[in-house]
């Protein structure tokens, strides 16, 4: 999972591209790059958290009013520095691309790219695939197509990318000298929104991103999405040209509403926070359902992320909230931190329960899900060592039983705890006197009931094995499990370089 924006101005872009990367902080703790041009490109990149890269001595050479932005969580590649978005190309033109996503079919591609059209790959990141097939079609473009009409060339390129790669893919790429394009897998797997902003002139400035959370802070507005399989591509005289290439399901991943997103997002004019506060609503009309002689004492969220689930559904089961652990706001989400070791290390770090919410109560706390079961299991047990009388685990995402292969870091099935468990045998490993989990079709209810949204049906892939574009099977699975462990493997590996 990454963060990606572009912004196209009247006037300088790095500080913007930095505060929206600060906005998309969340979605990439590993490392994170700016690209932007004048008359010359510009382009700063480093491993760790954003704060840490940029300084005034850099960001002042970040000249120009066109530039993208990138926060990195690997998913797929390695850890070193060449690993960093946004990746670079000097023909044609000189291109600078950011992606989120995944491509399923990265193997094949990669044999392809190097024995058949004779390229050699600096990296192990299916951000550089995406930027070669681009790159070289657009290329392709320009030699055999009217020089008059580039957005025809584009379109032309992006559609090459569609026929052959598979899986999840939101781009953002600047070219230099013409302008910046935008498109989305035909699925619409990951979130890609848009922006504007009128200026006193009379110009109009653009943004996109992965997310609408900076939009306000920057006085952009939200404008039309990126739609599933369309590119958008913005000329020098801002001028929008905007075509749908592919038509598919629009599938976009559930997970963004249950855990990556911020909750002042708006993902796909769907309200990431109205959506979690329905989650919990639900969660509360299915407890009083199976468990009517459990009334607890107090809700309580772990993490942050469940804070809205568990509002809402303690208001619905009319019991009082507690914030009953506390959160260390400068310790890391705990999901997206690269190894078990650190993820289980940083959750004492994280949260501190407070004795005086917890000591001889009945204990609810609400989590947005459980995906290897040791950090839950961790908190419940903090929960009991500070004097909790009974302790009920509520799960607003359902259980997850499959790997994702298109940008969420879940690489095998043996690692999942609700794929070799029962829920039974969840909730005795886990130690609480009643486990409740989210149903799948309550979930895709609460994301999709409310909002101007045209989502056909969320993907769901990591919940039921269902994966949007049909071809992952188990040889394919177990493929892109052996490569997703050679990347954890060569991350480890360069920690102690």
């Amino acid at each position: 999972m990454c963060g990606i924006v572009g912004i196209k101005s009247h006037s300088p872009a790095a500080n913007e591209i930095y505060d929206s990367l600060i906005h998309l902080q969340h979605r990439g703790q590993d490392a994170a790059g700016i690209v932007t041009y004048n008359h010359r490109v510009h382009i700063k990149k480093g491993l760790g958290l954003v704060r840490d890269i940029f300084d005034a001595n850099n960001m002042v050479r970040l000249e120009g009013n066109t530039g993208i932005g990138h926060t990195r969580y690997p998913t797929h590649g390695g850890y070193g520095d060449g690993e960093v978005q946004p990746f670079w190309t000097d023909v044609p033109y000189g291109i600078a691309l950011a992606h989120n996503g995944n491509l399923v079919n990265y193997k094949e591609l990669a044999h392809e790219i190097s024995m058949e059209d004779k390229r050699y790959l600096n990296t192990h990141s299916d951000t550089e695939i995406l930027l070669h097939i681009f790159a070289d079609n657009l290329n392709k473009a320009r030699k055999t197509m009217d020089d008059t009409d580039f957005f025809d060339q584009v379109c032309y390129a992006v559609k090459k990318v569609q026929q052959r790669t598979s899986g999840s893919y939101s781009v953002i790429a600047s070219i230099v000298g013409k302008g910046m394009v935008i498109f989305r897998d035909p699925h619409g797997i990951r979130p890609l929104a848009g922006g504007q902003r009128k200026n006193d002139d009379g110009t109009t400035d653009f943004i996109f991103s992965s997310e609408t959370t900076m939009f306000y802070a920057l006085g952009y507005e939200p404008a039309e999405n990126v739609k599933p399989g369309e590119v958008v591509y913005i000329d020098e005289d801002f001028t929008v040209h905007r075509r749908q290439l592919a038509k598919k399901d629009f599938t976009p991943c559930i997970f963004e509403y249950v855990y990556f997103s911020r909750p002042d997002t708006m993902m796909n004019h769907v309200s990431v926070y109205r959506s979690r506060l329905r989650m919990g609503q639900n969660l509360a009309e299915a407890w009083k359902t199976i468990y009517p002689d459990k009334k607890p004492d107090i809700v309580i969220p772990a993490p942050s992320t469940a804070n809205t689930a568990a509002l809402s559904m303690a208001h619905a089961l009319g019991v009082r909230y507690s914030e009953g652990l506390y959160k260390n706001p400068f310790i890391g989400r705990t999901f997206i931190m690269p190894g078990q070791t650190e993820r289980e290390k940083s959750v004492k770090y994280k949260m501190v329960p407070q004795a005086i919410e917890i000591r001889n109560k009945k204990v609810m706390i609400v989590d947005d899900s459980i995906v290897r079961g040791n950090t839950s299991r961790q908190i419940v047990k903090m929960v009991k060592d500070f004097g909790a009388n009974e302790i009920y685990f509520v799960v607003a995402c359902p259980p997850v039983k499959y790997p994702c292969f298109y940008g969420v870091d879940m690489p095998t099935k043996s690692e999942l705890i609700a794929s070799r468990s029962s829920e039974e045998e969840i909730q005795k490993y886990m130690g609480v006197d009643a486990l409740l989990y989210q149903k799948i079709d309550d979930l895709v209810e609460a994301v999709t009931r409310k909002g101007d949204h045209n989502i056909d049906h969320p993907c769901v892939a990591c919940l039921n094995g269902e994966y949007v574009t049909k071809d992952v099977d188990e040889q394919k699975m177990q493929e892109m499990e052996q490569l997703r462990n050679a990347d954890r493997n060569e991350r480890t590996l360069s920690i102690f370089r």
